[in-house]
């Protein structure tokens, strides 16, 4: 659970544990929640559970497993960052673009849009931040995808 920094520091140990010894080399952050909100109806338990989930869950999360990149960085020849060597992937959405607003008129969705706001800045200040350890870090954009939160709608 993203949200529970014990259950994310548990996570880690046993990633750890089954690692034996070797550092990892991906870590691709896909928690992601959604409901629909607008300016006028967002409200402050929506946006905290929202924006716990698909912000700071990942924080969290990268926070917990940064010892086991930094190994994989450290354990890999040359200074390129790669896939291969050590990376966070967060994985995020258009609809966290201030420039684009996808799809504003079919359904604002408020509270998703800035927490993934949040997360293209989290995801920017971990490559400033981890780029010294040899961990890449970048936010993705998958397109629509067909599970629970995307539906048949085709909103990211």
């Amino acid at each position: 659970e993203v949200t529970d920094p014990a259950s994310t520091k548990a996570a880690a140990a046993r990633v750890g544990e089954q690692l034996g010894g070797s550092g990892l080399n991906l870590l691709i952050n896909n928690a992601g929640i959604a409901k629909p909100s607008t300016l006028d109806t967002a409200t402050l338990e929506d946006m905290t559970q929202i924006y716990t989930t698909n912000t700071i869950g990942p924080l969290l999360l990268s926070q917990a497993l940064l010892p086991l990149l930094k190994k994989a960085a450290q354990g890999s020849p040359g200074s390129a960052l790669s896939c291969s060597k050590a990376a966070i992937i967060n994985m995020s959405s258009i609809g966290g673009s201030i420039k684009e607003m996808y799809l504003w008129d079919l359904g604002n969705f408020l509270s998703y849009r800035c927490s993934k706001a949040a997360l293209n800045m989290l995801t920017k200040c971990q490559s400033l931040g981890y780029r010294e350890h040899g961990v890449l870090c970048a936010a993705l954009h998958p397109g629509w995808v067909q599970t629970d939160m995307g539906g048949a709608a085709g909103l990211t």
